[in-house]
């Protein structure tokens, strides 16, 4: 059989055309399929991260018997199209994959499909097969391209849908089929075969409730079928909707002072949600996003849920809505987050309860992935930046969805559909087309003509077994995951090293320093060893209280809080004839003690705020105990520092512990150690230099100095000061706090006495 696709439109009005024959007269049949998965993904508009897939049907020699089979090249479970590589695809034999429709049950059974997918694998394959494979491999199309385009789910999720999809493919010269929900699987194969054979020359099928699926004959036909039919769409909604007013219109104005508001509340909210684990949060005031938030029927809307599996396995069956009012006050958000989540929880555990079986998966974190707030944005959750981002940008696509729905809806619904419209399965229309034969129509809620999956729906895909294998294949967590460090001073010395050995065991970084250039370079570096979204930095002037504060707030902002504060600025006062002046004096006594003062002051506000358990880090010296001539200001300093230290580790008992290290000279990439600097303590000690050494050899020169004076002969090096910080703050110190670690190789004069 073969497709019979549609004439492209003259023009695509939202999409671009990024197809280079240049590029793709170069590349063999699976690597034009990472090309054309590649150009699908990198368009939001098309599908969204990690959402879909593709497949391609290639000839290929067996290794066994030297014969041409025909192989199919399917996108591996998990994948993004956008990224993916070739490595990514999962090539199995189209023989005995068809052939696994003798041994298929039925829908009752069709979860046991799934454990034969790695038996019909083409050579040595190690890549995992998408549930979703069948549903390419039994199409009679070389080309296969099934997406969650926010126009198409739009259209899928619709109680009017089916007729609307009828009216759309006469407009736009289409031939596009509808089916019902059906959970993907190799039941939905099944429909899907019979569907393309009872419907010669179709170029497309709807799936209600869900997506997309086009093809075509050739890698760019089919790339062009999928871009003209999506774009279409997108014509077809945009029309419906001129003139016409989204979500009911506002109902609560968008605050002008909603990012103040939000770096106020990130604490609090990320704390209440992180009640069970630890989650990092993203926040978006998208114009999107308040547009449906502050709408009138936002509320009503977001009880809904979504409709599309892959929204819904990343936001949860649905997001929290807190009812704030325009000019209600903080205190008043608060209380209505502390309700809202106690009602939140209950609902997901009494969904749990409905529906769960005797081996479904245990109950998860109630805590919801989504928070909306109107006048203010959307706070989305996960267990590291990127994945809190992209469950806010599923959401953003549920957002989209719901007001396509409803454009195409709203005001223009056939009066047969009236009745089934307002949640009546027995009206003239029948049940909404989403409803399949055997499955209650009154499950399917519909508000302003947007069809929410039916809860039992959206449980058997949450809690499915084969989403559970998919969760204990990722990689175990590391011990800093789901951590926010601020790292005060971290542009150089000992707070990079802290900073990127933080990040090496899983923590998000946020660097402040008064270099901000520096600090930058930092985060940088963080973003190249892990990921850029989990390093945030800026400049700061650890003297001043607000300067302070916001920092901690832009971090807030950034992360949702913070676990962890660790600072390793420093001021050494030095003159070139040894004199201190007492502006020097008070400017080292500022930086050294009160700055760390002010730093753990304001701290304290965001972790009382968060109500989790929370770690400090100050950097002392031996120079605390060791008392010597002419650094008098610095050795005074950091005594006071020491006490600092169990004072505060006394007065923010038991939800923080406070600890400090206390190092010897620390001279490799101490900012403090300027070559003025290094040069008059090379003198002070007599040790032969020339003037020709670069800035690393007389550091080199005088560490091992310091070095000599020791038990262990060792230099201290920034990265044994790290060490020793981040085990402070590791769950290996939990009963550890209000201590000055030595970090001195053994400096005798600094034993304690």
């Amino acid at each position: 059989m073969t497709s019979a696709t549609a004439s492209p439109s003259p023009v695509l009005h939202f999409l671009e055309d990024r197809w280079d024959p240049s590029v793709a007269a170069t590349l063999d049949e699976p690597e034009l399929l990472r090309y054309r998965s590649n150009l699908l993904g990198s368009d939001l508009r098309i599908t969204n991260f990690a959402g879909g897939n593709t497949s391609s049907k290639v000839m290929e020699t067996d290794p066994l018997t030297g014969q041409p089979v025909q192989v199919l090249w399917v996108k591996g479970s998990g994948g993004d199209l956008g990224s993916i590589k070739r490595t990514g695809f999962a090539p199995l034999y189209m023989d005995k994959l068809l052939s696994l429709e003798r041994k298929y049950r039925g829908a009752e059974f069709e979860d046991e499909m799934a454990e034969m997918y790695p038996l019909c694998a083409f050579r040595t394959n190690p890549v995992a097969a998408s549930i979703d494979t069948p549903l390419h491999g039994f199409l009679p199309f070389k080309h296969v391209d099934h997406l969650h385009p926010d126009w198409g789910i739009a259209l899928a999720a619709s109680a009017n849908g089916k007729a609307k999809m009828e009216e759309f493919n006469s407009e736009f010269g289409h031939h596009l089929v509808w089916l019902p929900w059906q959970r993907p699987g190799f039941e939905l194969a099944m429909m899907m075969k019979r569907a393309v054979e009872q419907n010669p020359g179709c170029d497309g099928i709807v799936l209600g409730g869900h997506g997309l699926f086009t093809w075509g004959e050739t890698q760019r036909e089919c790339y062009m079928n999928t871009l003209n039919v999506i774009d279409g769409l997108g014509q077809f909604i945009e029309r419906h909707g001129q003139g016409k007013v989204r979500f009911g219109g506002e109902a609560v104005p968008a605050r002008t002072d909603r990012r103040q508001m939000a770096i106020q509340i990130a604490p609090f909210l990320r704390g209440r949600i992180s009640a069970k684990k630890r989650y990092i949060s993203s926040f978006s005031d998208a114009q999107d996003v308040l547009q449906f938030v502050d709408s009138a029927q936002a509320r009503e809307l977001a009880y809904l849920g979504t409709s599309c599996p892959d929204h819904f396995i990343r936001t949860k069956i649905r997001p929290m809505f807190v009812p704030w009012q325009a000019g209600e006050n903080l205190e008043a958000l608060k209380r209505q987050i502390d309700c809202s989540l106690a009602e939140y929880r209950d609902q997901y555990r009494a969904y749990y309860r409905a529906f769960a079986k005797q081996d479904s998966p245990a109950l998860r974190d109630p805590s919801p992935a989504v928070v909306l707030i109107p006048g203010m944005g959307m706070f989305s959750y996960g267990k590291n930046k990127t994945e809190a981002r992209i469950t806010g940008e599923f959401y953003t696509n549920a957002i989209h969805v719901m007001e396509g729905a409803s454009l195409l809806g709203e005001g223009d619904v056939h009066p047969s559909e009236q009745r089934a419209l307002a949640g009546d399965p027995g009206s003239a229309g029948g049940p909404v087309p989403q409803c399949p034969p055997g499955m209650d129509p009154a499950s399917f809620k519909v508000v302003s003509n947007y069809v929410a999956l039916p809860a039992v729906e959206a449980f058997r895909i949450e809690y499915w077994a084969l989403e559970e294998a998919k969760i204990r294949r990722q990689p175990p967590e590391k011990e800093l995951s789901r951590r926010v460090a601020l790292v005060v001073g971290g542009a150089s010395g000992i707070g990079r090293e802290v900073t990127l050995l933080a990040a090496r065991r899983g923590a998000h970084v946020f660097i402040a320093d008064r270099n901000e250039e520096g600090a930058a370079e930092v985060a940088k570096e963080v973003g190249e060893m892990a990921s850029p979204e989990f390093a945030g930095s800026s400049g700061v002037d650890i003297r001043n209280r607000e300067s302070i504060r916001a920092v901690i707030g832009e971090a807030a902002l950034e992360f949702g809080g913070i676990d962890i504060l660790i600072n390793t600025a420093a001021l050494f006062p030095a003159t070139p004839d040894g004199v201190i002046p007492d502006d020097m004096w008070d400017d080292t006594l500022a930086v050294n003690v009160t700055a760390n003062y002010l730093l753990a002051d304001e701290a304290a506000n965001l972790f009382e705020e968060q109500e989790l358990h929370g770690n400090i880090v100050f950097t002392s010296s031996a120079n605390a105990v060791v008392a010597k001539r002419g650094s008098e200001a610095y050795d005074v300093s950091k005594a006071a520092l020491s006490h600092l230290i169990r004072e505060l580790a006394v007065s923010m008992a038991p939800n923080v512990r406070v600890n400090g290290i206390s190092p010897a000279t620390v001279v490799k990439g101490s900012t403090m150690f300027g070559r003025d600097r290094v040069r008059a303590s090379l003198k002070k000690y007599n040790i032969p230099f020339q003037e020709s050494f670069s800035d690393e050899e007389l550091r080199s020169r005088l560490a091992s100095f310091y070095a000599e004076r020791t038990l262990t002969n060792k230099a201290i090096d920034p990265a044994d000061c790290a060490e020793a910080i981040l085990f402070l703050v590791s769950p290996r110190a939990r009963c550890t706090t209000g201590h000055v670690i030595p970090v001195d190789g053994g400096l005798t004069e600094a034993f304690q006495r």
